[in-house]
């Protein structure tokens, strides 16, 4: 189960982080009150989980989680290049991000 809250609380990581950059430093509304629930949600799933998984790795799983949907995100709609190098080097940090699940 911490494993499964660990990973819905990387996808809100980028929930958060993408709409930090909606709220054009907290200017408009709808962008700043996701951010929060997002901040929330995110933090309190990420202390849960630590309670089984071992700090460094539950970080490290949430960081690149958030890290990797926010890059997808960007290069999706938010205008961000889209190289075969970063494709690549994505492809790599989700790689370790299951490494990490599976020697753990």
């Amino acid at each position: 189960m911490s494993w499964i809250v660990l990973i819905v609380s990387g996808l809100f990581e980028a929930v958060w982080a993408i709409a930090l950059g909606a709220s054009e430093g907290f200017t408009k509304l709808v962008p700043t009150v996701i951010f929060g629930a997002g901040l929330i949600i995110s933090m309190a799933g990420l202390a849960w989980a630590m309670k089984e998984i071992p700090t460094g790795t539950a970080y490290a799983v949430w960081v690149g989680i958030g890290a990797s949907l926010a890059v997808v995100y960007g290069m999706a709609f938010g205008g961000e290049t889209i190289s075969l190098i970063k494709v690549v080097l994505i492809i790599g940090l989700v790689g370790c991000i299951v490494g990490l699940k599976a020697v753990g």
